[in-house]
């Protein structure tokens, strides 16, 4: 079966919400398992190998014993034969202060990283940046080939820009990205840029806000999938209540030619804070992802995501009835 053709939708479940399931073996990483961290991170994810590779930021309690420590996280690399086991390497992969100006300059936290492979290379957008001096994270691409060797290219994005994803190929000879930039009104909307070569974007246009209760705070984009009837990308929805601040997952579909014009979106989400994993932690109420990998020979999305900041999860789902519901706007 090629890359983005699906099943017939012969079957689907009326209600979006069911469409994802948490797996039995959830969380697959825990900062509480995990010797010396304090929090681990939402992650950016790819196969490389025959293993799935999660690009984890980890928050160390060492990392704060002096000032000159007292700079955030870092990305580690997480790896499974299986997809459930995972092992996280000891050294890091982007500990970007050691590559000097600019990146030492607004290196802060290197959080919610988004991986893309496009061809042979994959490409990483890391937020990053002392938002206290430059007002905010920015988006910075590096590239790797072997998840061993990290080589940053560039700083993208001005703050306060955050979740920027790539696609996976050109459209039309250009390079394309979708953005998470904040207004001034405190609230998250997705835009979409393009590039000639990934370093110099430009043509941004305004691609969806904030449009149901669940996602009235801010909304935010995963590298989009390729299917056969559009862009799947996953989204987070944040809803801001006298509650407190709840994160949700749900997803838009775009037109394949037309990046920038939304032709579905789930009304619900797909997936909300429930298990006790995802309600309490360094940051409650969160589910929170980055990326997801798609077998379209099982007709099967493998979403890993965070839970309040301290775990890392996963959920399964068809994909044939992600889109449907986009398109149903269920």
């Amino acid at each position: 079966m090629q890359e983005g053709h699906l099943p017939n939708k012969d079957h689907f479940m009326k209600d979006a919400r069911e469409i994802l399931v948490r797996h039995q073996s959830n969380p697959v990483l825990a900062a509480e398992k995990l010797p010396g961290v304090a929090q681990i991170y939402n992650p950016g994810v790819a196969e490389y190998n025959g293993k799935t590779i999660l690009a984890v930021s980890i928050v160390a309690f060492d990392q704060y014993k002096t000032k000159e420590t007292n700079r955030g996280g870092v990305t580690r690399i997480a790896e499974s034969a299986n997809g459930i086991d995972f092992s996280i390497r000891k050294d890091s992969f982007i500990e970007l202060r050691k590559y000097g100006f600019p990146y030492s300059e607004i290196y802060r936290h290197t959080i919610d990283n988004r991986i893309t492979k496009i061809e042979d290379t994959y490409y990483l957008i890391t937020p990053t940046a002392a938002k206290d001096k430059w007002f905010g994270p920015v988006g910075i691409l590096g590239r790797t080939d072997d998840f061993i060797h990290y080589t940053p290219m560039e700083v993208i994005a001005l703050p306060a820009n955050r979740g920027i994803s790539l696609f996976p190929e050109k459209i039309e000879g250009k390079y394309y990205r979708l953005d998470r930039p904040m207004s001034i009104t405190g609230k998250g909307h997705i835009w979409l840029s393009s590039s000639p070569d990934m370093i110099h974007w430009g043509c941004h246009r305004p691609v969806l806000g904030p449009y149901n209760y669940w996602n009235s705070k801010k909304i935010g984009p995963t590298p989009p999938i390729k299917t056969g009837d559009g862009w799947l990308v996953i989204i987070h929805g944040v809803d801001e209540n006298c509650g407190g601040t709840v994160y949700r997952i749900g997803a838009i579909l775009l037109d394949a030619n037309e990046p920038w014009r939304v032709i579905g979106k789930t009304a619900s989400w797909l997936m909300e804070p429930t298990m006790p994993y995802e309600l309490s932690g360094a940051v409650p109420n969160v589910v929170f992802p980055c990326g997801a990998l798609a077998d379209f020979d099982k007709n099967e999305l493998r979403l890993y995501y965070g839970a309040a900041d301290t775990r890392i999860c996963l959920a399964t789902g068809k994909i044939d009835q992600i889109i449907k519901a986009c398109i149903d706007e269920i």
